[in-house]
């Protein structure tokens, strides 16, 4: 799901939000009214009294839309399936400000899946961020661990933030420069 838009939205409950760029944890009460700017991987930023939030899925039904569809796997997937479901929900990751995912803007250092077994599985994730001081930085890790933790046979990703390499927008997918003008 991808929109840039100014979808006007009315908060149907108090809904948990992250303020952003700070990544404060607030509510906003029902009745807020506001405008969605972007709607990317199940969850939504909205412009709300002066200041952006980040909606997350899980609480779309707040703001009028549907929740992400739970993810499936075969019974008998192997490890190349769930880490091609890996990526993909890396995939789903963005930055609140950016219309770009985490594995295009180049923030993904690495993704492993680890078998636990009993046909379990662990993920380790290390990557970075745009800007070391960047506020969304735990909001996104939270973001990677919790997506990750939806694939079924996935019992625990360990996300790791580091910062060597330093992020550089070389880094970035050819799309992601295009998109952004940062060829």
């Amino acid at each position: 799901m991808y929109s840039r838009s100014s979808e006007p939205v009315r908060f149907e409950r108090d809904c948990e939000a992250v303020l952003v760029p700070q990544g404060e944890n607030v509510t906003l009460p029902a009745g807020s009214a506001g405008y969605i700017t972007q709607a990317l991987g199940g969850s939504y930023t909205v412009f709300v009294e002066g200041n952006l939030f980040r909606i997350a899925g899980r609480d779309a039904d707040a703001i009028g839309k549907e929740p992400p569809v739970p993810l499936e796997l075969p019974d008998d997937a192997d490890d190349a399936a769930v880490e091609r479901m890996v990526w993909h929900q890396l995939r789903t990751c963005f930055d609140p400000e950016i219309p770009i995912n985490v594995v295009d803007l180049g923030l993904v250092y690495e993704a492993v899946v680890i078998p636990e077994g009993e046909g379990r599985r662990k993920v380790e994730v290390r990557m970075t961020l745009t800007a070391p001081g960047c506020g969304m930085g735990e909001i996104l890790v939270d973001d990677v661990r919790s997506k990750l933790e939806l694939i079924p046979t996935v019992d625990e990703a360990d996300v790791e933030l580091v910062f060597d390499p330093p992020w550089n927008r070389t880094m970035m997918s050819e799309a992601a420069r295009l998109e952004t003008g940062m060829l």
